[in-house]
């Protein structure tokens, strides 16, 4: 994420209201934890629910729930340079978040607030930590500093290790209701029809549909899309899908072939869950698996990895040997 040149003012989207209700009332009563750790799909707003609380937490004189904007701390905060905010991420061509990052990021946490109250620390997507930055960040957890708010993000739950996942109050944040997501990409794309082709393009994500819309990426996502059920549907053969891949890496490879399973799987009755639903369960499995390995730093060959993902998406939701 972006932390410079912000909006005066970050507030949470329109259909996060019931978190942050939650949240401004334990901080109101002194309860807001020291670690909070929110899970869900990417493309639903996680980071910049993040954000807004981070803001809020380091404003001097925060008005109607949300950071006030016109403060010093809200200065720096939007200009990306105030002391007590650190956003770790991976860094450059990087996966992972590394271990000498989330040793910094403990510095950070021991040292003594210089702009106000509180220091806050991000780490997002935290499934992206390797081993031994996840076990660096254990003591921070067990031991917190006075006056310090960890925020982890993360897309894949059970890619952060339970020693984490424990030690951190966790929000579960569930795909937004269609229409509240609608009226959100209808002030980007001016068009009802083009923001629900874009949200049905992008899995319900609003913010993946958002970005497919800036990118102008469309229409080829909406290519692949039908090339990815012609594969399923026995209409076509993996060596035709493959020049639509273009130049995706492994993990958005990975990604976008575990969001078109879990759309299959959710679209599918109940007859077809029974006939059908263990295979699509076992993809989505290995979909995760992998993820979680390249995520790790793993880095497989990708025309190899192209094609076995494909036909392992043909065998487990389409024509695999003796179903019809």
């Amino acid at each position: 994420m972006e932390l410079s040149g912000l909006p005066a003012i970050s507030a949470p989207l329109p259909w996060q209201g019931e978190a942050w209700s939650r949240w401004h009332q334990q901080l109101e009563q002194g309860r807001l934890p020291h670690a909070l750790l929110l899970a869900g799909s990417p493309g639903i707003g996680k980071a910049r629910l993040a954000l807004a609380l981070a803001r809020l937490l380091l404003c001097h004189r925060p008005s109607a729930g949300h950071n006030c904007g016109e403060c010093s701390a809200c200065e720096l905060s939007r200009s990306g340079a105030h002391g007590d905010f650190r956003w770790l991420q991976p860094e450059g061509e990087s996966r992972v978040i590394k271990i000498d990052q989330i040793r910094q990021g403990v510095d950070f946490a021991n040292w003594t607030a210089g702009f106000g109250q509180r220091k806050v620390l991000v780490i997002a997507p935290a499934d992206s930590m390797n081993t031994n930055a996840a076990n660096a960040l254990l003591k921070s957890l067990e031991e917190p500093a006075a006056n310090t708010h960890l925020v982890l993000v993360c897309h894949r739950l059970h890619g952060v290790p339970a020693t984490i996942r424990s030690r951190c109050q966790l929000l579960k944040l569930p795909l937004p209701p269609a229409e509240a997501a609608l009226q959100w990409l209808d002030s980007v794309t001016g068009d009802r029809q083009v923001s629900a082709d874009l949200l049905q393009l992008a899995e319900g994500r609003p913010l993946a549909a958002e970005a497919l819309y800036r990118e102008s990426a469309a229409d080829g996502a909406l290519a692949l899309r039908a090339a990815l059920d012609a594969l399923v549907a026995g209409r076509a053969a993996v060596p035709e899908l493959l020049p639509l891949l273009g130049e995706l890496s492994a993990a958005e490879l990975l990604a976008m072939l575990a969001a078109y399973t879990e759309a299959h799987i959710r679209g599918m009755d109940a007859g077809a869950l029974a006939r059908e639903g263990r295979d699509a369960f076992a993809l989505l499995d290995a979909l995760r698996q992998q993820q979680a390995a390249v995520a790790g730093g793993s880095n497989p060959n990708r025309q190899l990895l192209c094609e076995s993902l494909l036909l392992r998406l043909r065998e487990g939701l389409g024509m695999a040997p003796g179903r019809c």
